[in-house]
């Protein structure tokens, strides 16, 4: 592949992953023909996919384009259609719709492409009806080389408006610019819309960093309660004796008795 046109191709790629929320690997849906004409060129539809594409790929084929397929009777074909992932359509294997009718259900949802699917096929219908749904990538094979078809002009439109969107409501609005809302302000845009009131705050103090800190003096006077001083008082009181000092020996109760022993032994003689 030239350069000139991978170049082109990075940039409509890089326009569905932001605007389309397109996410590696790719899922490509492919119908019956693209797979019966590279069968028949012998070309390497996965290889040619993930070169177009530039990223890895995940091919699906319904299980209506399987039955139009086994209706050929090319088993290698067929063969080459088993390795791909089947994609339910919903539909009846006894009652198959056509592809066309097909791809065009599992594609257009309610005219958006919801599931981003990278539509591979052969069919100008298909192709022709796919692009006034806006956001499908569109791949087709011309003479063994794989082409993207570049932006539809409804792809392009969506694409320019969302842009401009950006610009006239500011990229500070998450909700427009496309960033990630906090749960916050999630819950509030999910809620009834009611607003809630901001909160007041007060006045701010000073930076503590700036604020000088306290000098300490070291010989500082502990301050103590008048009610403490008053209990150490009355403790001090209550424990208080009074002390008693000893008599001074005179010696004269002693001679008394001296006295009184010796007249009571002359009495008794």
């Amino acid at each position: 592949m030239r350069q000139k046109r991978a170049k082109s191709y990075r940039k409509q790629l890089l326009v569905y992953s932001h605007t389309f929320k397109f996410r590696e690997p790719y899922q490509v849906l492919v119908d019956n023909e693209i797979v019966t004409v590279s069968s028949n060129s012998n070309f390497d539809l996965v290889k040619g996919l993930k070169r177009t594409l530039q990223a890895e790929v995940k091919p699906m084929i319904t299980q209506c384009c399987m039955q139009a397929l086994y209706e050929t009777r090319d088993q290698n074909a067929i063969d080459m259609a088993k390795g791909f992932e089947r994609r339910r359509c919903n539909h009846p294997p006894k009652e198959p719709k056509t592809p066309i009718e097909c791809v065009l259900s599992v594609v257009n949802v309610n005219g958006k492409n919801k599931h981003r699917y990278v539509v591979a096929s052969q069919d100008i219908d298909i192709r022709r009806q796919l692009r006034r749904v806006p956001g499908v990538p569109l791949v087709h094979i011309s003479r063994s080389v794989m082409i993207m078809e570049p932006l539809s002009d409804t792809s392009a439109k969506i694409s320019s408006r969302m842009e401009q969107e950006k610009l006239y409501k500011g990229l500070n609005d998450p909700k427009y610019a496309g960033l990630k809302l906090d749960e916050e302000e999630a819950t509030e845009t999910q809620g009834s819309g009611e607003k809630t009131a901001k909160k007041k705050r007060g006045p701010k103090g000073p930076n503590p960093l700036s604020v000088r800190k306290k000098v300490k003096t070291l010989n500082e006077p502990k301050q103590t309660d008048k009610n403490d001083d008053v209990q150490e008082e009355t403790t001090e009181k209550k424990k208080r004796r009074r002390k008693h000092r000893p008599k001074k020996d005179t010696g004269i109760n002693e001679d008394t008795n001296i006295n009184d022993e010796k007249e009571y032994e002359q009495e008794s003689n």
